[in-house]
């Protein structure tokens, strides 16, 4: 055999091949992994591969300073001047040997050698292959154990910037800080919501295993199976979306008149529609390809207003100027936001995000939620929601926007959670734990789901 076909024969298996080039783009562009691992680039994969890429993904993003910091004891060069390509074989490398018991360290470090190789890195290979082989040659057998002893202790442990710990050590106090950075650290569960009764047995027929939600009746946890490559996936008979994200929606209750002012990618709006058959939403995003997928998928489910229904009309427009006078009976302003209450989900986010993004985004969101306060009707309602954990984005939008608008008023979020109670869709056994003063809080690792905050604001005038 010639060396150009050995060289073929030992090229990197098709999972690690695409998680280092996905974590490199990560790294570079500020791509979200989810969206790279659902991509149409990835598609190719075979299901075993694909799991095994994620798990290799999400699991080194989760774990990137920690990992880096046990790279740092064997490297002879401080990680923050290690090149993109070899600081990624790395910590891939690393998590491999801590995490997936089921590979041997052989093959992680021998992977992590080629996939230098493959980004044309050769120089780099006899480095990479010593800090490897002492890391397995090391007395570290297992995981690190979450210590959630001291603010520091646990950012450490929990692989967290200090800065987020410290916020939730004095906002939530030291036990939950510890529960949240639990949570970040473990895959989230998939949830979906059952959008028609038929779609449960269709997809336990599929191989689905499904359980209850732990909040809403019409909630399931995925336990095993893809349910993206089943015929109810397909015909729409379900969407794939957190119970506190369904949970934010459903407080909008029922109404003729609905604006959705960020709406895209679209659960929080169809859960609208299917809530108020026979009503006019009108939904608006800021991105015009994002208002095309969400134009799409209205359109998919018989709900476009360009087909001659009117149940969803879909602008592309930034709601901090909306295109139009009309008064809704309700308004959801789910706003962008830090998302930090989501880093299960999206664990990059708590490497790029900084301390003075959060004002940041407290001025986008105000500007938000002021235009939107000026569309609702007399007697209307503004739902406002973020699934951020940080109080700057949360009771200190709603402070700031009451003080410049003295027509609505805040009603206690109690309210709609006992009426959802009483129509036998939140389920929840401790409803009360939801809630902090007249505000909707969910909280992961304290909570089944993940981190969501929300007002109901009245106009009363």
């Amino acid at each position: 055999m010639n060396q150009k076909a050995q060289g073929l024969k030992t090229a990197v298996s098709p999972a690690r091949a695409a998680a280092f080039d996905i974590l490199l783009r990560v790294q570079r562009e500020s791509s979200y992994a989810s969206e790279l691992l659902h991509s149409r680039a990835y598609a190719s994969l075979t299901g075993v591969d694909h799991s095994l890429a994620m798990e290799l993904v999400m699991g080194v993003l989760r774990w990137q300073s920690w990992l880096d910091s046990e790279i740092s004891r064997y490297s002879s060069q401080p990680v923050t001047r290690l090149d993109a390509e070899i600081l990624v074989a790395l910590r891939l490398a690393v998590y491999q040997m801590l995490w997936l018991s089921r590979i041997p360290a052989r093959a992680a470090i021998n992977e992590s050698v080629e996939l230098v190789k493959r980004a044309r890195k050769r120089s780099a290979t006899g480095f990479v292959n010593a800090v490897l082989r002492k890391f397995a040659a090391s007395a570290l057998l297992s995981p690190p154990a979450i210590d959630g002893s001291s603010a520091a202790s646990l950012a450490a442990s929990s692989a967290h910037p200090l800065w987020l710990v410290e916020r939730w050590f004095k906002c939530y106090g030291n036990t939950a800080a510890s529960q949240i950075c639990s949570h970040d650290q473990s895959p989230p569960v998939t949830t979906i919501r059952l959008r028609q009764a038929e779609a449960e047995n269709r997809l336990r027929a599929d191989g689905i295993e499904l359980s209850p939600g732990s909040m809403l009746a019409s909630a399931r946890r995925v336990g095993r199976g893809d349910i993206t490559k089943t015929s109810a996936f397909k015909d729409g008979l379900f969407t794939i979306q957190d119970e506190a994200s369904q949970l934010v929606a459903l407080l909008v209750g029922r109404a003729d008149r609905i604006l959705d002012c960020c709406a895209a990618p679209g659960g929080k709006t169809l859960l609208l529609a299917d809530r108020n058959a026979g009503s006019r939403i009108t939904a608006v995003d800021v991105h015009p390809h994002r208002a095309r997928l969400l134009r799409k998928l209205a359109r998919a489910d018989g709900r476009s207003a360009q087909e001659g229904r009117e149940s969803i009309a879909v602008i592309a427009a930034d709601a901090r100027a909306l295109p139009f006078a009309t008064n809704f009976n309700r308004v959801l302003v789910d706003v962008p936001c830090s998302g930090t209450g989501t880093l299960s989900r999206n664990p990059e986010i708590k490497w790029r995000l900084a301390p003075e993004d959060i004002n940041d985004l407290q001025e986008r969101q105000l500007a938000i939620l002021q235009s939107a306060m000026d569309r609702v009707a007399v007697g209307g309602r503004a739902i406002y929601s973020t699934c951020s954990l940080e109080r700057e984005e949360n009771e200190e939008v709603i402070e700031r926007a009451l003080a410049r608008d003295s027509s609505s008023r805040v009603v206690d979020c109690r309210s709609e959670l006992a009426r959802l109670e009483a129509e036998g869709e939140l389920i929840f056994g401790d409803a009360s734990s939801l809630t902090s003063g007249p505000y909707l809080r969910t909280i992961p690792g304290v909570h089944p789901c993940d981190g969501f905050f929300a007002a109901i604001l009245e106009k009363h005038r």
